[in-house]
Order: C-alpha cells, then sequence, then structure tokens
C-alpha cells in the first residue's frame, strides 16, 4: 500500500465547489488503495483578507497574533474538505496544529517544522481513514501557533512527507506542471515532464510561482519524490526527482524572471583590503539579501565602483544602513528600481559550449543592455531595465528551442 500525500493550494480549494471536487480526487486515490495524508492551503485570497482586516486595526500588528489569525484561513478548509469527504462516503478527519502537533521553531510568521507526532494519525490511516492537516503553521515550544512564511503550505507537505515517510507528495494547483516559462505571459510555453530538484530550486527561487523555494530544498535533502499537476485536468503533470534521472539533452530547461530587485552602485570607493566585507556585514546583518555583486576598478587603482542587486522592499533600509557606515567612504550612492533579473536555467548548460554568448547575443539583437551578471554551473542571470523583461523573455525562449 502506498503513502501518498496530497497537498492542494489555494485556488484548488477557493470555492465550496471546489473543494467538493478535490474531494472526489482523494476519494479515488483512497479507493485505489492507497494511504492518504491531505495538507490544505486556506481558499484563494482569504490570507490577504485576513492581512487586511489586521491592517484596518494596526499598521504594526503584533506578530503572534498575525500567526494566530492568519491560522485560521487553513483551519476553515480543513474543516470544509473533511465535511465533503464524509458527505461522499469516505472516512475523513481533520486535525489542527496543536491537536498534533506540528512542532515549529523560528520566529512568528516564519518559523519551519521540525517534527510531529504521527502516532494517531498512523492509526487512523491503518484504520482506513483520510487524514486533513493544516498547511503553513504549526505550534512552538512556548505552545504559541506560528506560521512560516508566505507559500508554506509546500514547505508544510514536503515536511509532512519526510516525517510521515511518504512515498510521494503531490502538489496540486491550478496549472498543468511546471512550464518552460510563465505560460499567462508566453502562450508557446511549454510543460517540463520531469525536472531535478536543483533546477526547480533555481526557477523557484529565481520567480518562478509553481512551488516555493523552501519546500524544493527539503525535497531534495530528503529525496521525496515531488509532482506538481492540476486539480482540473487529468493530465501528467512534471515530475521533481534526483538529476541523474534526467535527460541532459537539452541545454536550457526554462526561462525565469522577476520584477522585485533593485540595482544599487556606491561609485567611488576607496578600494582597500576588507572594503566589500565592511559593506556587506552590516546589510546581512539586517537580514537583507544581496544577490548579484559587480566591482569595477578605476584607472588610478585608488577607487573602485561597487554594484550589487537586493529586493526592492529593501532599497531604503539598504540606502540607510550605507549611509551610517564609518567604516567605508565614497563619493554617492545610486539605485535604480525598475529593473529585472532574467534567469535561464538548465542542468545541461555545464556541459554545453556557448550558453553564454547564445544568450548575450540573443539580448543585443534585440537592443537589450546587460545591467549586471550573475552565473552558476545550471544558471545564468543578468538585470535588464524592466521595460524589456517581456521582450527578453520571448527571445530567449524562442532562442533556445524552448517554445
Amino acid at each position: 500500500m502506498v503513502k501518498k500525500v496530497l497537498k492542494f493550494g489555494g485556488t484548488s480549494v477557493g470555492t465550496s465547489e471546489r473543494i467538493q471536487h478535490v474531494a472526489k480526487i482523494i476519494k479515488k486515490e483512497r479507493f485505489a488503495g492507497n494511504k492518504i495524508v491531505v495538507v490544505v492551503s486556506a481558499m484563494a485570497g482569504k490570507t490577504n483578507e485576513l492581512i487586511n482586516l489586521s491592517k484596518q486595526i494596526s499598521e504594526e500588528f503584533n506578530k503572534r497574533e498575525m500567526d494566530v489569525l492568519l491560522s485560521s484561513g487553513e483551519q476553515v478548509t480543513s474543516a470544509l474538505l473533511s465535511g465533503a469527504l464524509t458527505e461522499i462516503d469516505v472516512k475523513a478527519k481533520s486535525w489542527q496544529n496543536w491537536q498534533i502537533p506540528i512542532l515549529t521553531e523560528g520566529e512568528h510568521t516564519n518559523s519551519r517544522i521540525i517534527n510531529m507526532n504521527i502516532e494517531k494519525i498512523n492509526e487512523y490511516l491503518d484504520d482506513d481513514g483520510v487524514a486533513i492537516l493544516p498547511g503553513f503553521q504549526g505550534i512552538s515550544k512556548k505552545g504559541d501557533i506560528t506560521t512560516i512564511g508566505r507559500g508554506g503550505s509546500d514547505a508544510s507537505a514536503v515536511a509532512i512527507a519526510k516525517i510521515f515517510n511518504a512515498d510521494s507528495c503531490e502538489i496540486y494547483t491550478d496549472v498543468d506542471g511546471v512550464f518552460s516559462t510563465d505560460p499567462n505571459k508566453i502562450p508557446v510555453a511549454k510543460k517540463i515532464e520531469k525536472i531535478s530538484y536543483d533546477e526547480m530550486l533555481e526557477l523557484s527561487s529565481l520567480g518562478a510561482k509553481v512551488m516555493q523555494s523552501s519546500a524544493v530544498q527539503t525535497a531534495m535533502m530528503y529525496a521525496i519524490p515531488l509532482e506538481v499537476k492540476s486539480t482540473f485536468t487529468e493530465r501528467k503533470g512534471t515530475k521533481i526527482f534526483s538529476q541523474e534521472n534526467i535527460d541532459y539533452s537539452k541545454s536550457v530547461t526554462g526561462v525565469a524572471y522577476s520584477k522585485d530587485d533593485a540595482k544599487l552602485t556606491i561609485i567611488s570607493v576607496e578600494d582597500k583590503p576588507g572594503v566589500a566585507a565592511n559593506i556587506f556585514e552590516p546589510l546581512s546583518k539586517a537580514q537583507i539579501n544581496v544577490d548579484m555583486v559587480i566591482q569595477n576598478i578605476s584607472s588610478d587603482q585608488k577607487t573602485t565602483d561597487i554594484t550589487f542587486t537586493v529586493k526592492r522592499d529593501d532599497v531604503a533600509k539598504t540606502t540607510q544602513i550605507l549611509k551610517n557606515n564609518s567604516k567605508i567612504k565614497y563619493k554617492e550612492i545610486i539605485h535604480n528600481n525598475k529593473v529585472a533579473k532574467i534567469s535561464i536555467v538548465g542542468a545541461g548548460m555545464v556541459s554545453t559550449p556557448g550558453i553564454t554568448y547564445r544568450m548575450f547575443r540573443a539580448l543585443s539583437d534585440e537592443d537589450i543592455n546587460i545591467l549586471a551578471i550573475s552565473t552558476s554551473e545550471i544558471k545564468l542571470s543578468v538585470i535588464i531595465e524592466e521595460e524589456n523583461t517581456l521582450k527578453a523573455v520571448k527571445k530567449l525562449h524562442t532562442i533556445f528551442d524552448l517554445d
């Protein structure tokens, strides 16, 4: 008997009709002889609705109470889905995070699952029941409800699959799987049948919205096979697993983009040992994630220009930290909020010569200027002006035979 974790996202359970449809999918899996643990998100739009309610009370709403508030969305879905299963003669029961319990550590609104008590749930599975668990949440050692960040239901599902030693984890969403780029913007994007953890991790961290990157990372660490599939069609989804199972005949698997980056340049920094450390150490302590870094030495070799990227929301905070930093001397700080990061990802890139040249030539042919570059074995990212985003993605998608 196969043990499966099935996770259903917010759009999959967005209405009572969709919840009833999900119940039929679960019934089919259960009657196929599988042991089923279901992880659910809040109904689509509910989390934003709750956040807006908190803002009506206070712009600085207490984080502990925010976790209590936001975790209620999954509680509603759990009860409705369990009720829908009971209505179609499937034995089902919902558990809340504190009833299991799902143990977490870390700060409020950004904790992580470390363990859970599975004995009672396993007994229920052995008795032919379907267990419905809330995603996105847990309970701390102090007994406080905690949440694990937006999109955290994916991470919940993978952690639960690991703790239950499940045979697979299936992520149900509103798309047929993982696509070579955003199919809503590029209609010729095609579904990827199978992809490595490494490639999926890069795509999800670079802006692909199909799966949360921390969930992919956990699955990779514990070799948990994943499949992303649609709640609304019966087509095969995208399988995500270890790299040795991947076809390397395609050098590039997908094109990702994000528009939440900003570029900062510190002009005429005194060039001496330790200057980079003095710049970036305070940013690290402030939990600001620095992505690309470029350093240009001036002709007199006494000063340097240092360019780097951060998330747009962090620009004001970053600038203030740099201005307050007495350990660095510079002429001025400039920033550009209207940039986008475009990335190509593929496990086959490492063994295929000419990928970098082809990407740069393709962008040049479209008169798109590259502002910064970052590379790894399976990823090549560039920063460009935001207005050229769609043009760049379309061109790269075509150049690398992904249409």
